[in-house]
């Protein structure tokens, strides 16, 4: 849901927040405009657990609507202290709590009893949900109507209003700012000279290796994991605009299907930098469904040409087309990124998670320096997603990273967060700032691991007599 907008809009929702009696973050679940109209897409969306508000935008510019703290679901009820029904427009904001907790909330056929509270009812020609009998949200044939009245089980004035017409329906998960802790756990200094000075580090890098040109990063990922989605954006970053290339998309298997390596420039038609990225096909639940365990070894050790379409059930041998027989150190891959979805990496499937492990294991066994890249960030919580400088403030995103960092069994300071540009049209200095930490990380444990396995001569300075003098100082002390 992050490319999809809320109508809420910042003034609205800090006049919601003011409901509540510790500050909250609002995160968009579901929104009529960009869905189907069916009710199940509603039920749908509502998480397994947490707090939810459902708001109703009017014609005239008010907004009704409902939190309860609880999830919906058919055939279910439970009892919900914490639940109220508001309204809002341009000049005032009211929330009436419901009277009568022990009913507040129920699911089940429309034909059953009429409760009090907040009541969920279905029916085969319609589907509603009731809040008392003040505000009732219903579908009918695809097509969603509202309807108002005053109700002394919440307290509401409303006058009687019937099926009438409506902007949008949104569902939010409301979540408590206190994930938020009072103290980031990494420090960044989040501001344009940040950006710029690892901007010029990044241009400026040179090798210690000086047989080698550039660090070649392999992003190694499962489908939708976001590893196209980082070459654009850091390309982005670079060239201070949206880049669009390569073409990113959704597919059962990934949308990238053929081994391609993208040289950084510095900036658009520019020279290029030390760093070069390598997309390959996703990483799938087993070797069927994705790139397979041997396929990505022969990637490392750089045995697959350039352009090589990965196909399904076809394992690389010496018998393709361009197969490298003694691929030379420019080849070989000197770094391998995993990259991991934030908001999906506490549920990959088992058969995944073990065939993440075993790439590690064999990876470190070769040497290879690895990190983690864990994308969507903005999915796991509202507050990063306002504003990715709380991305080492959250404690949910801390928890994944944890998670990350157990996932592949290395160390918590190998997980780098960032923000990819998927449906944004400028570049933000934060986002950035995030991009460009991961590039650096990159070139700094490639070039470590370079420098332990080849003789790097280290330049020695003739000394003057007056430094050889100056060395000493303090020696005998």
């Amino acid at each position: 849901m992050a490319s999809v907008v809320s109508s809420l809009g910042s003034k609205k929702k800090v006049r919601l927040q003011k409901f509540f009696s510790s500050p909250v973050h609002f995160f968009l679940l579901y929104k009529s405009k960009h869905f189907k109209n069916t009710f199940d897409q509603l039920l749908s969306s509502f998480d397994n657990s947490g707090k939810f508000l459902l708001s109703v935008f009017l014609k005239s510019g008010s907004v009704r609507g409902a939190f309860m703290s609880k999830s919906l679901r058919r055939g279910t009820e439970f009892s919900d202290t914490e639940a109220f029904v508001f309204e809002m427009d341009e000049n005032d904001a009211k929330h009436f709590l419901v009277k009568n907790p022990a009913e507040a909330i129920r699911v089940g056929e429309q034909s059953s009893v009429q409760y009090s509270g907040l009541r969920f009812e279905t029916s085969q020609s319609s589907d509603s949900i009731s809040f008392g009998s003040c505000l009732k949200l219903r579908l009918d044939n695809g097509v969603w109507y509202v309807s108002f009245c005053t109700d002394m089980t919440c307290g509401t004035k409303w006058a009687q209003e019937k099926n009438i017409h409506y902007v949008d329906v949104e569902l939010h998960r409301v979540e408590d700012v206190g994930d938020v802790l009072p103290n980031p756990w990494r420090e960044v200094s989040w501001n344009d000279e940040t950006r710029d000075n690892l901007r010029k580090d990044f241009v400026s890098y040179k090798l210690l290796l000086k047989s080698l040109p550039r660090v070649k990063a392999l992003l190694l990922g499962p489908v939708g994991s976001g590893k196209s989605s980082f070459i654009n954006s850091l390309r982005s970053t670079m060239y201070k605009r949206i880049v669009h290339l390569p073409n990113i998309g959704t597919a059962v298997d990934g949308f990238t299907q053929k081994m391609t390596t993208y040289n950084i420039r510095v900036n658009q038609g520019g020279f290029e930098s030390a760093l070069s990225l390598c997309d390959v096909k996703a990483i799938g639940d087993d070797d069927s469904t994705g790139l397979s365990y041997s396929d990505a070894l022969a990637v490392i050790k750089g045995h697959i040409p350039e352009g090589y379409k990965f196909q399904r059930g076809v394992t690389v041998s010496d018998a393709v087309s361009g197969y490298i027989e003694n691929p030379t150190l420019n080849e070989q891959i000197h770094c391998v990124l995993f990259v991991l979805d934030a908001s999906k990496v506490t549920s990959y499937p088992s058969s995944l998670q073990s065939t993440l492990k075993k790439l590690h294991s064999t990876i470190s066994d070769m040497g290879i320096p690895q990190l983690i890249l864990l994308t969507h960030v903005d999915q796991v919580c509202p507050v990063v997603e306002d504003d990715v400088k709380y991305v080492y403030s959250s404690r949910a995103l801390q928890d994944k990273m944890k998670k990350a960092a157990e996932l592949l069994g290395l160390s918590l300071s190998y997980v780098l967060p960032v923000r990819n540009y998927v449906s944004q049209l400028t570049v933000d200095c934060n986002a950035d700032i995030l991009l460009l930490n991961v590039v650096m990380s990159i070139l700094q444990a490639a070039d470590d691991t370079l420098e332990d396995k080849h003789s790097i001569p280290v330049p020695v300075t003739p000394l003057t007599p007056k430094k050889r003098c100056d060395n000493l100082d303090g020696l005998f002390d």
